[in-house]
């Protein structure tokens, strides 16, 4: 079943970008049946995927602005449409250089404008609006680097509700491993994800949605304070 909430919205203009066109040969993915809610403004999909042995997550917000979705894989055509119909999607965004997905099809299909680290999509030819560090989507996602991890990783900050947060590679939370960081093996540079990864403390935050893995949906701050002091401890003994 479909949970949706009705809000109210405003459009804001398009941002000012170049366009290209998009890919001819997107990879293929797997479909989510399902949208999941987890607050009222909080919703996620997902799917197995066989090639990287992994469930991949999706997460929609939404906003006084309408709907942003962050690193979307296919969901079915039914919950797609009931999800749309409630309010304009205003932004796609992508967390890292690994979660392109069809988030350049969703942008075409639904002429949202789509946010990026630029070394998420170093050379793909399509219209984006690049992120920095500190940066605000729609006013109210704010966005912070992630060095290290993924090529272009950046995780966001969702205020209300007493926060969340969501996260492209840098954690995970997945059978055997649980919420943990991304393995070393997966890093551009494991010390300075772990380094980076601390920024996210000040931004006090209920719950975390990942690109993989269950969310956590309670007390995300605190855990992720004590995956991080058990890992710098780890590291200097």
């Amino acid at each position: 079943m479909v949970i949706i909430l009705r809000i109210a919205v405003r459009v804001p203009p398009p941002p000012l970008v170049l366009r290209y066109p998009l890919r001819h040969n997107p990879p293929m993915y797997p479909v989510a049946e399902e949208l999941c809610q987890v607050a009222g403004d909080l919703f996620f999909w997902q799917a197995y995927d066989p090639k990287v042995k992994a469930d991949l997550f999706s997460t929609v917000l939404l906003t006084s602005s309408g709907i942003l979705i962050v690193d979307p894989i296919p969901l079915a055509e039914a919950a797609l449409n009931e999800l749309v119909r409630t309010a304009p999607v205003v932004g796609i965004v992508v967390t890292s250089f690994n979660h392109i997905r069809v988030s350049q099809e969703f942008s075409t299909r639904f002429s949202a404008p789509l946010f990026a680290h630029r070394d998420s999509l170093p050379e793909e030819k399509v219209s984006f609006t690049a992120l920095a560090d500190g940066d605000r989507i729609c006013d109210v996602l704010k966005v912070v680097e992630l060095a290290g991890a993924a090529p272009g990783e950046i995780a966001l900050h969702f205020p209300p509700n007493d926060g969340t947060l969501i996260v492209g590679d840098a954690l995970i939370n997945f059978e055997p491993l649980g919420f943990s960081l991304l393995p070393r093996k997966y890093c551009l540079d494991e010390k300075e994800m772990r380094r980076s990864l601390r920024k996210l403390l000040p931004y006090k935050s209920q719950r975390i949605l990942f690109a993989h893995g269950i969310p956590v949906l309670s007390g995300a701050t605190a855990r992720l304070h004590r995956l991080l002091d058990v890992d710098l401890r780890g590291n200097h003994s």
